[in-house]
């Protein structure tokens, strides 16, 4: 039976919803991992030739107006 299932009143219900404390922890340690995952891989592409060679350019165009 899951912890939404029970009343506050019924026994058992602090226990099952007593498992979910480290829950928003572990989420939180999830969403960090990927955002750095992402981090690096962007620094990867950011650090190409060609990417570089394209933002230059961007940048040189937007400043020349």
């Amino acid at each position: 039976m899951r912890a939404d299932e029970l009343r506050a009143d019924e026994p058992g219900a602090d226990a099952l919803r007593a498992d979910d404390r480290g829950s928003a922890t572990a989420e939180y340690a999830v969403v960090i991992l990927a955002a750095v995952a992402f981090a690096g891989v962007l620094v990867a592409v950011m650090r190409s030739g060609e990417v570089q060679s394209i933002l230059t350019d961007l940048v040189r165009g937007a400043l020349s107006l």
